[in-house]
């Protein structure tokens, strides 16, 4: 199996950055896309940033400009620099990777990190 476990959150005031993390761990053969959920409360889950194996990147319009995916491929790990936080950040982040368990395999396993790290944002 593989897990996924995300860390970084905490407390921020507006304007303010913080740096999340996500390794990867398990039956690993190799991983192709790697991005960052996000959940507030009451509110439906959406995808924040997403960096594709050969580095290519995508951000919702809601954080562009503000945070940066990258990722270690080394360490099967995904973080995301978050700059000029805004109180509407506040929520929970899950991370996600798209994982090929074996060699060979044609179809990449989608997981979801399962605690998330949660962050907030005070105005």
């Amino acid at each position: 199996q593989v897990q996924l476990v995300e860390s970084g959150g905490g407390l921020v005031q507006a304007g303010g950055s913080l740096r999340l993390s996500c390794a990867a761990s398990g039956r690993i053969f190799s991983i192709s896309a790697m991005g960052w959920y996000r959940q507030a409360t009451g509110k439906q889950r959406e995808l924040v940033a997403v960096v594709t194996g050969s580095g290519r990147t995508n951000y919702s319009d809601s954080v562009k400009g503000r945070f940066t995916i990258s990722r270690d491929n080394a360490k099967n790990t995904v973080y995301l620099q978050m700059n000029s936080l805004k109180p509407e950040d506040t929520a929970v982040y899950y991370c996600n990777a798209d994982i090929f368990p074996r060699y060979g395999a044609t179809t990449p396993i989608h997981y979801v990190g399962g605690k998330g790290t949660l962050v907030t944002v005070s105005s």
